[in-house]
C-alpha cells in the first residue's frame, strides 16, 4: 500500500445515510471536489430498511385494520379483506428505488462528486482506502450507520432482522419477536393486522422500559386487544430450529416459568449496534468507547482534527431527524459561520405504533429521578371531541411544566395524530419561552390540537 499512488481531495465522505448525502452535495455546491463512498446502496438505513420501507407497511398494516372496523363508524365492508404480501413489498420497492435513483443521477451528474463503490478502511490518519485505491483529505467525515444487534445463541437459527423481514412475500403463520422496544412493537403490530399470530418476548417487566410506565402499559394494552401476546420479565434462553421447518424459543418466564414457544418465523429486536468496526479505527488514533461508537465533540469533531462523526456511528442520536441534524451542524458551522452544536439539540421521536406516541423531552421517570420541582398536564384522549368524531380515543396527552421557570421539560403524545401534534410542543420548547404561550393561543376546533392549551389550563405537581 505504501507504493500506490494516493488521490487527493477536498473532503471524503464515507457513508451515504441522512447526514452524508446531503452532506456530500453540500461540499459539492461550494466548490469542493469530494470522494463519496458506500458499501452497498444509496440512503442509507432510513430510506432502504427503516423509515421508508417500515412506514409503508404500517400504511398497508392501517388499511387492513379499517377494513375490518368498518362497523364500528357505520360502514358496511364485505369481510374477506386479505393482505397480498408481495403486492405491500412492491409497493415499498418501488418507493425506495425512485429514492435511491434520484440520489444516484445527482452523484452522477455533479462533477466535483467522485463516486466509490464499497468498503472503507482507514490506512493512516487521514488515508482512506477503498476498492485497493488510496484516498487522502484533510476533512473525512464518517456516516456509516449502525446495523442490527445479534446476541450469542441465535447464528445458527434462521432469524429475521428488521432488514431481512422486509423482504418477505409470505406472511408468517406466527411471527416470534425478541425485545419489546421501539422495532419490536412496530413490527408486532404490523403483522399482527396483516395477519399473522404475533408473540413479543420482553426481558424487562414492562416494554420500552425507557418510557413512562403509563405509556408502556397504555401500548400494551392497545396492542393485546388486537390479538398481540406478550411475555415479559422473560429471558430467552434458546432457540432452535423445528424438524418442521419453524423456530422454538425456550423462555424462562417470571410469571409461568420455564416455558417452550413454538412459532413459524422469529424477529430479533434487540438494539443496534455501530458499523465501525470494519473502519480500522486504531490507525487513526480515533477514539472509539466500549460500544463501538466514535466520540464526538459538541460540534461531532472526533479527538483528531478534521475527522468527523455523524448519524448513528457516533452514539448521539439513533434518528434520522437526528442525523439530518447532524449534517446541518456541520454544514452551518462551516459555511455560514454558525456554532451550532450537538448539545441545542431536544430529544424528540416517534413510535410507530397505532395509535402513534409522539415524544419530547424528559419523562415524568426522569423527572422523578432528577428531583425536579415539576407541574404536569394530562387527558385522556377520550375527552377529545375530534377523537370520539373519529372513533380513535385511546391514549393521552401529557405535558411537564418546570415549576420555576413555566418552561416546558416534556411531553408525550399518544393517541391519533400524536407523532405530529407533538411539534406544536416541541417549538415552544426551542423557542425557549414559557408555557403559556400555547396554553393562551386559539386552537382550530374540531381538531385534536386544541386539547393542548385545556391540558395546561389545569396543571397539578408532580
Amino acid at each position: 500500500m505504501d507504493n500506490k499512488e494516493i488521490s487527493t481531495f477536498d473532503a471524503i465522505v464515507i457513508g451515504s445515510g441522512q447526514a452524508g448525502t446531503p452532506l456530500v452535495f453540500k461540499l459539492a455546491s461550494q466548490g469542493q471536489k469530494v470522494a463519496f463512498i458506500e458499501k452497498e446502496h444509496f440512503g442509507g438505513t432510513c430510506l432502504n430498511v427503516g423509515c421508508t420501507p417500515t412506514k409503508t407497511y404500517v400504511a398497508s398494516a392501517r388499511r387492513m385494520w379499517e377494513a375490518e372496523h368498518g362497523e364500528d363508524l357505520g360502514i358496511e365492508i364485505p369481510s374477506g379483506a386479505r393482505a397480498n404480501l408481495c403486492k405491500i413489498k412492491a409497493r415499498k420497492d418501488t418507493l425506495i428505488q425512485n429514492s435511491v435513483e434520484g440520489i444516484a443521477k445527482g452523484v452522477d451528474k455533479n462533477e466535483n462528486i467522485i463516486f466509490f463503490k464499497g468498503k472503507a478502511r482507514f490506512e493512516g490518519e487521514k488515508i482512506v482506502a477503498v476498492n485497493n485505491k488510496l484516498l487522502t483529505a484533510d476533512e473525512i467525515y464518517i456516516n456509516v450507520g449502525s446495523r442490527p444487534f445479534v446476541p450469542n445463541g441465535y447464528k445458527d437459527i434462521p432469524y429475521l432482522t428488521n432488514q431481512s423481514i422486509l423482504e418477505l412475500e409470505e406472511l408468517p403463520d406466527h411471527l416470534l419477536i425478541i425485545g419489546g422496544s421501539y422495532i419490536g412493537l412496530e413490527f408486532g403490530q404490523m403483522f399482527s393486522r396483516l395477519g399473522s399470530k404475533v408473540t413479543i418476548i420482553e426481558e424487562g417487566d414492562s416494554i420500552i422500559g425507557r418510557e413512562d410506565e403509563e405509556t408502556s402499559q397504555a401500548i400494551q394494552q392497545i396492542m393485546e386487544e388486537e390479538g398481540v401476546t406478550f411475555r415479559l420479565g422473560s429471558t430467552c434462553l434458546a432457540a432452535k430450529k423445528n424438524d418442521n421447518g419453524g423456530i422454538s424459543a425456550q423462555i424462562n418466564c417470571s410469571k409461568d416459568g420455564s416455558v417452550q414457544i413454538a412459532g413459524s418465523h422469529l424477529l430479533l429486536a434487540v438494539g443496534r449496534r455501530p458499523n465501525t468496526e470494519d473502519l480500522q479505527l486504531d490507525k487513526t488514533g480515533v477514539k472509539v468507547n466500549d460500544n463501538g461508537f466514535i466520540e464526538v465533540n459538541d460540534q461531532l469533531e472526533t479527538n483528531v482534527k478534521g475527522i468527523f462523526a455523524l448519524g448513528d456511528c457516533n452514539g448521539k442520536g439513533a434518528f434520522t431527524h437526528t442525523a439530518y441534524n447532524d449534517y446541518e451542524i456541520i454544514a452551518e458551522n462551516k459555511f455560514s459561520g454558525k456554532n451550532r452544536k450537538v448539545s441545542d439539540r431536544i430529544t424528540t421521536y416517534g413510535l410507530y405504533v397505532d395509535p402513534p406516541l409522539g415524544r419530547v423531552g424528559i419523562t415524568k421517570k426522569e423527572a422523578r429521578q432528577k428531583g425536579m420541582e415539576v407541574l404536569v398536564g394530562h387527558r385522556p384522549f377520550d375527552r377529545i371531541a375530534r377523537a370520539k368524531e373519529k372513533g380513535e380515543t385511546k391514549g393521552y396527552m401529557s405535558v411537564l411544566v418546570d415549576a420555576r421557570t413555566k418552561k416546558i421539560l416534556g411531553a408525550a403524545v399518544l393517541g391519533v395524530g400524536g407523532d405530529e401534534i407533538i411539534s406544536s410542543i416541541i417549538n415552544i420548547m426551542y423557542a425557549d419561552t414559557s408555557y403559556e404561550v400555547i396554553r393562551d393561543s386559539v386552537q382550530p376546533h374540531p381538531t385534536v390540537s386544541e386539547l393542548i392549551p385545556t391540558v395546561l389550563e389545569s396543571l397539578t405537581k408532580l
